[in-house]
Parts: structure tokens; sequence; C-alpha cells
């Protein structure tokens, strides 16, 4: 299986560059971005990009607004929030919005790692069932079922 590519949104570069360098060590392509504006700049030339680790609480564009956008723009792409203790709420409402799930921050690398993984394989199997589809649609279309 490729490596999962990762977006990783958070305004707060050195949290930005020590996640980078943790979770590239655990074989993760990591690319990141340090706003919601970025993030979907970044995305619409990335669309392989398999999950999107998402700060809630940012200047500009917030997690919420960027995760509407992704989830508009770019429907198969999985999104982990990343929340701090005041944001729960809007965590929670990022779950209603479609995101995959979301963590508390500071979170544990291994549970951050594991909801990756989890991210990743139902995006791929989204795609593949959708590359399934398309084949039936094409051997049905030429009368080949």
């Amino acid at each position: 299986m490729m490596k999962p590519m990762v977006l990783l949104v958070d305004d707060e570069a050195p949290f930005v560059e020590t996640m980078t360098k943790r979770l590239s060590k655990r074989d993760l392509k990591i690319i990141a971005a340090f706003s919601g504006e970025e993030a979907l700049e970044i995305l619409s030339k990335n669309q392989n990009t398999d999950v999107v680790i998402l700060d809630v609480k940012m200047p500009g564009m917030n997690g919420i607004e960027t995760l509407e956008k992704i989830r508009n723009q770019f429907p198969l792409i999985e999104v982990i929030m990343l929340t701090g203790h005041a944001t729960v709420e809007s965590a929670i409402e990022g779950m209603k919005l479609g995101a995959f799930d979301y963590l508390m921050k500071p979170c544990e690398i291994e549970q951050l790692m594991a909801k990756v993984q989890e991210a990743t394989k139902k995006k791929r199997d989204h795609e593949e069932k959708i590359r399934e589809a398309r084949v039936r649609e094409a051997l049905s279309a030429h009368g080949l079922e």
C-alpha cells in the first residue's frame, strides 16, 4: 500500500514542524499548510491527498469553515479535526459536517496514527468501490456484463 498522504493544517508553525517530523518518521507523506485558505489551494494541486489533519481554531478561515469547503470540493478526502479544550463544541459540529473524527490537543501520536490509518482505509475503499462501479458501467454499456 502506498504511504498515506496527509495534509497537516494548523496556524502554529512550531506545532506543524514538530508533527511533520514525528509523522514523517511513521511512514506518512506530510504536506503542511498554515491556514484554511492555503490548505484548499494545496488540495486543489494534490487531489490524491488521503487525509487532512485540521486544527479547529485558526485565524481567518477557521477549521469548521475549512472543513465545509473541503467536503464540498474534495468529498472523498477524510478530515480529522484537532481541538483544544475550549473548542469541543466546534469539533462535534465538525463531526456533523462530515469530519472523520476529532482528537483533543495535545494528542497521543499513536492515537493520531491509528485515526490516519483508519481514515486512509475508508477513503481508499471508497475510491475502489467507485472504480469497480465504473468498470461495471463500462462493461454493461458494451453488453459485456
